[in-house]
């Protein structure tokens, strides 16, 4: 038997030619980057259009998210990661089953994100308060699965 020649069609050339220059670009846009530092340009702490905190509410250990009071806390403990760019402080607490209250020092009235972390809960809320605190409201199905309910499970918090 004769061994069968490869042969390539015009368009697996044309792919192979736009994936060695894609890259081939990409390493010349790395080198450049480490030749040249002044060219990354990091972005100031705090600046509009920046993440300016981000809280993970995670609930003191043995305790849980549920058990958090409802005048503020600071415990580390009850934060899987916390960040404030300005910073300063950051604190949590309790209003009702399923809306808690994070506040990040120094960052009042900002836009907020809020996401469970949890898939009991499938609707979460953010809403910036007049007092510099951010409102998180936590829902999802009860256990018939038609109504929705509060849900008192670990959330995040982006403020921007």
């Amino acid at each position: 038997m004769r061994p069968s020649r490869l042969h390539l069609s015009p368009s697996t050339g044309l792919a192979a030619f736009a994936l060695f220059f894609a890259l081939g670009g990409s390493a010349w846009a790395v080198s450049e980057t480490v030749l040249s530092p002044a060219a990354i340009k990091p972005q100031p702490r705090c600046a509009n259009g920046a993440v300016r905190g981000v809280v993970v509410v995670t609930g003191i250990p043995n305790q849980g998210v549920e058990n958090i009071p409802n005048q503020y806390i600071s415990t580390p403990k009850a934060f899987g990661r916390r960040f404030n760019c300005t910073g300063r402080g950051i604190q949590v607490r309790k209003v009702q089953n399923g809306t808690y209250e994070v506040l990040v020092a120094g960052l009042g009235g900002l836009s907020c994100l809020a996401s469970s972390m949890a898939s009991e809960a499938m609707s979460s809320s953010c809403i910036p308060m007049g007092d510099g605190s951010y409102r998180v409201s936590l829902r999802g199905l009860d256990t018939s699965g038609n109504v929705l309910v509060t849900k008192d499970v670990p959330f995040m918090v982006v403020v921007f």
